[in-house]
């Protein structure tokens, strides 16, 4: 356990459509606390999850879990290194874009009627403001991982690039998957009912509210495939490592992840 104090909250301008979770940062460390549910838990077994996956170790931030003591209260949450050197920050694309024609990213991708249109839009403009080539397929790793974990909160204030103090730009590590795997036990996915109930609830946000026709879009416009090689058997152990949570959440995790395990098996090589 951690304790951690109000100097150290730190308020993000990557907001989520259901509020903040509590920030600190605490020298090279970041620490997030649940806020709706289980977050943390997700935070943890996604980002283990892609460890057995076709990216690349310094792709996607690595989480671990974490108890924070703030003031009175114990959160369970995660802690995850500070990946940002020198000069460089982390820029959203809302952001980069309202900074480029002061108006919004999101009302103009959204004023498209073509899905597909719309994620070129996206892609065509980071590309121009940025010069980075490749974000089409970053954005298609992206909608991968949104729809197999189910992230809800995929908007464009938490797809970010990176931007240093010359103006150059790189891509952002692929992180906040706290929205994922249900997690919101509060409001949206109560404990108690039918999980695969609740996944035909869950939507995405970022071009399409279906996660599926996301995900055909940019691989069909990126022409390449994020892959798993994990089995039902490194899901279990991971999920059973996780500390803090009950086991009806962490039975809950292990079943929404097999299920689309069996839906997306054509990414698993």
């Amino acid at each position: 356990m951690v304790e951690l104090f109000e100097q150290q909250i730190r308020t993000a301008d990557r907001q989520s459509s259901k509020g903040n979770q509590l920030k600190w940062n605490d020298g090279d460390l970041w620490y997030k606390a649940d806020y709706a549910g289980y977050e943390g838990l997700a935070e943890y077994v996604v980002s283990r999850l892609l460890s057995y996956s076709s990216l690349a170790p310094d792709e996607f931030v690595v989480y671990h879990q974490e108890q924070i003591q703030y003031k009175h209260t114990i959160y369970n949450g995660v802690v995850s290194q500070n990946f940002l050197k020198d000069d460089w920050q982390i820029i959203t694309l809302e952001r980069l874009f309202k900074n480029k024609y002061n108006k919004s990213f999101y009302e103009s991708v959204w004023k498209i009627r073509d899905v597909e249109e719309r994620c070129k839009f996206i892609c065509n403009q980071v590309y121009q403001i940025t010069g980075l080539k490749d974000f089409v397929a970053y954005f298609n790793k992206l909608m991968t991982i949104d729809a197999f974990f189910l992230n809800e909160d995929r908007h464009l204030h938490n797809i970010a690039v990176l931007m240093n103090g010359k103006g150059q730009f790189d891509y952002c590590r692929i992180f906040d998957h706290g929205a994922c795997l249900l997690s919101d036990t509060t409001m949206d996915y109560p404990l108690g009912v039918d999980p695969m109930e609740l996944i035909s609830e869950c939507h995405g946000k970022t071009i399409s509210r279906s996660f599926g026709e996301q995900l055909d879009v940019a691989e069909c416009l990126s022409k390449s495939l994020l892959t798993f090689r994990f089995d039902r058997h490194i899901v279990r152990n991971i999920v059973d490592e996780c500390q803090f949570y009950s086991d009806e959440i962490k039975e809950r995790v292990y079943q929404v992840i097999c299920s689309q395990m069996a839906k997306y098996r054509y990414l698993f090589k």
